[in-house]
């Protein structure tokens, strides 16, 4: 055994080498010219050369040992073991065959480290969800990988993908303490937790987090809440879809731009002002500022190919309502003008209280920027769980859950290879 490994790396070695090294090796026989192509001819275009298939990073048995050892106990962390294959993995390596155990380590490792990073779930089965998360992409894995094996930390590899905000721990506890026989419970408790893999593993030190299940808005620094209060989202025929976006200021006194899905409940009516082009056509419909305008007092500025934002509303009681799926699919946000006074004067922001007010009260319609973008995350969490174990369940609103349990537990999809790929 040691001898094939010993075989392999001089092979490594070799096939490693520079190719202006190898070529001085053989010197070159004199080439004679090539006669002028006739005006009239055109040389073809060669085929470009196959691919060249490099052989896997070699694993030591003692790192292949710790691979299979973390992907028995992945369970822990709310994925299923048999998704990656261990006793497949065994079998390649009872070859003894140093290439075979490399290349079936190698196609474990990158099915679960992809996972850990960037959740079990993909694309379309993720049910409207559009955060993007680059926290692992096949540049940043090799390197991962070439890491781990130099420095014999397979584990701690895997380890270091994982999301690290307080409620992915306080819901693994969850799963730790549930009973075996409690499979909706479980399941509720995986989902969630592929959904935090979902995001991006540093959401930055300020960042404002809307949960539409639990219909709350919360602005968190340095993984303390700040503010925290309650929001409106889309109602079920126009519901929210789950993205992110940066905040670079708030629109104090908006018009609201009626968007053309609704265009029709307000054509004609009073307080709704048309928008012509040079030959007179409504091309759009417009709400000036004022008491009556559905935005209210701000909206925040966060560009998303959705035209989804925070805003004021000028209907406050509506924020008493338990279940606040009401919108047309923007965040009616509760006291959100304190949420963009305190966000506009941060970091020595001109815009002080008094001035904000000023401007409000001026009814002209005015951006004010913040002086630092703020990331927003509007997510779908229908689960929560308390530092104890104990699980908080919302209303899945959207009836997400059980599409989104059914791709977390369908094994017929076997993942491929290369799916930290995919999205």
């Amino acid at each position: 055994m040691r001898a094939q490994f010993q075989s392999l790396l001089l092979f490594t070695a070799m096939t490693a080498l520079p190719v202006g090294l190898a070529a001085a090796q053989v010197a070159p026989a004199p080439v004679a010219p090539a006669p002028a192509p006739s005006p009239a001819v055109v040389a073809p275009v060669p085929a470009p050369p196959p691919p060249v298939v490099l052989p896997p990073p070699l694993w030591q048995i003692g790192d292949v040992q710790e691979l299979l050892t973390y992907i028995r106990n992945v369970g822990g962390e709310g994925l299923d073991p048999r998704d990656y294959d261990a006793d497949g993995l065994m079998a390649a390596l009872q070859t003894g065959d140093p290439i075979v155990i490399s290349r079936a380590a190698t196609d474990r490792f990158n099915l679960v480290s992809s996972d850990l990073a960037l959740g079990h779930v993909r694309g379309d089965a993720r049910q409207d969800w559009h955060v993007v998360d680059k926290d692992l992409d096949a540049t940043s894995q090799a390197a991962l990988l070439t890491n781990a094996l130099a420095r014999h930390r397979i584990a701690d590899a895997l380890r270091g993908l994982l999301p690290t905000h307080p409620q992915y721990g306080a819901l693994k506890t969850a799963l730790s303490v549930s009973k075996p026989g409690d499979t909706a419970l479980i399941n509720r408790i995986r989902l969630n937790m592929d959904r935090w893999r979902w995001l991006p593993r540093d959401l930055g030190n300020k960042y404002i987090i809307v949960n539409v299940p639990a219909f709350h808005a919360t602005l968190v620094e340095n993984g303390v809440t700040r503010w925290k209060h309650r929001a409106i989202a889309g109602a079920i025929k126009t519901p929210t879809p789950q993205l992110s976006a940066m905040a670079t200021g708030v629109i104090l006194n908006p018009w609201w731009e009626v968007p053309k899905s609704i265009q029709h409940e307000v054509v004609g009516k009073k307080g709704f002002v048309p928008f012509k082009g040079p030959d007179g056509k409504v091309l759009r419909w417009r709400q000036p500022p004022g008491a009556t305008n559905a935005l209210g007092q701000l909206k925040f500025v966060m560009p998303n190919q959705w035209a989804i934002y925070l805003h004021d509303t000028n209907a406050r009681s509506r924020f008493n309502s338990q279940v606040r799926a009401l919108s047309h699919g923007c965040v009616r946000t509760e006291h959100v003008v304190d949420l963009a006074t305190e966000l506009l004067g941060d970091d020595g922001g001109e815009w002080t209280p008094e001035k904000i007010q000023e401007t409000l009260d001026s009814k002209k319609s005015v951006q004010a920027s913040f002086v630092k973008p703020v990331p927003v995350y509007i997510v779908y969490f229908s689960s929560a769980a308390l530092i104890d174990g104990k699980i908080v369940d919302y209303t899945d609103v959207y009836k997400r859950d059980a599409k989104v349990i059914a791709a977390l537990l369908d094994r017929s999809q076997a993942a491929p290879a290369n799916k930290v790929a995919t999205k």
